[in-house]
């Protein structure tokens, strides 16, 4: 499958906004109830983050969402022992409240961190689904309200930070990608509160240097870009200017990619 975002009219207050492409909603919430954990991978700003809020609200559970980076480790996740008040006393971490007390669990990037963070997911992502804390002897039963949730972006990442494939099948794992251009226009449209006729020429414009990824450039632009530029110009920035800091800047810092992108940027939107 691959299921496209998006976001676009607000259901309810409490619920993030989101508009289902495909099936992924009905493939959560089947994983949800049996607990089976899931990965989502996509680009950059293709809605990953913000799909799992939505579910997580429209499940009516706490969301425990952690950023992935290269110094993580698995212990920033499970908790560790702190000095307070001349007592030491032990914290639970991230992953450790969401298997105490139920919830999502999401890690952002998990290929990010380090090593030893997959080694504790494994134990939660098999039928024994249980969380062994060695600093404080516990074994966590993971309460039927626990779930886990990894992402990543297979479009970046070198073969040292590439997910293992005997990670990679413990989870269920869910395909994102951009909008058709009709559907991203409607949500950069209701995201950034310009006109749809002025959000045309910017999805157009965001094709096209999502074309020429891996010629100089890493990654396309992201949906979350074409939102901000289109906030800036709804806020009253020219488009020029716009364009520069909200599409062009953000993807490199190559003098002759920058023009090359310019360019194309003047050839789209004239």
């Amino acid at each position: 499958m691959n299921a496209t975002l998006h976001a676009l009219a607000a259901p309810a207050p409490t619920l993030p906004a989101y508009v289902a492409s495909g099936n992924e909603c009905a493939l959560f919430e089947h994983a949800w109830r049996h607990q089976l954990p899931i990965l989502l991978k996509g680009p950059t700003g293709c809605g990953k983050t913000r799909f799992v809020a939505h579910m997580a609200a429209r499940l009516g559970l706490p969301l425990h969402t952690v950023a992935c980076h290269d110094d993580l480790t698995a212990a920033d996740l499970t908790g560790r022992y702190l000095l307070k008040g001349g007592d030491t006393v032990w914290a639970d971490g991230p992953l450790t409240r969401a298997v105490r007390e139920g919830g999502i669990c999401y890690l952002d990037e998990v290929v990010e961190a380090r090593k030893d963070v997959t080694v504790v997911l494994h134990p939660l992502t098999d039928d024994r689904r249980i969380l062994p804390l060695e600093r404080t002897g516990e074994e966590l039963a993971a309460p039927e309200r626990f779930m886990l949730v990894v992402s990543y972006n297979p479009g970046y990442q070198t073969l040292l930070k590439a997910l293992k494939p005997s990670t990679r099948q413990r989870f269920v794992a869910i395909e994102f990608g951009f909008l058709p251009p009709e559907q991203e226009i409607a949500v950069v449209a209701a995201e950034s509160g310009l006109a749809p006729d002025y959000v045309r020429p910017l999805v157009l414009l965001a094709g096209r240097l999502r074309a020429l990824k891996g010629h100089d450039l890493e990654e396309g632009v992201s949906t979350r870009l074409v939102v901000y530029c289109a906030t800036l110009i709804a806020a009253g920035a020219s488009i020029a200017d716009a364009v520069l800091a909200g599409m062009i800047e953000p993807l490199t810092d190559d003098a002759d990619v920058k023009a090359a992108l310019l360019d194309v940027a003047r050839a789209v939107i004239s």
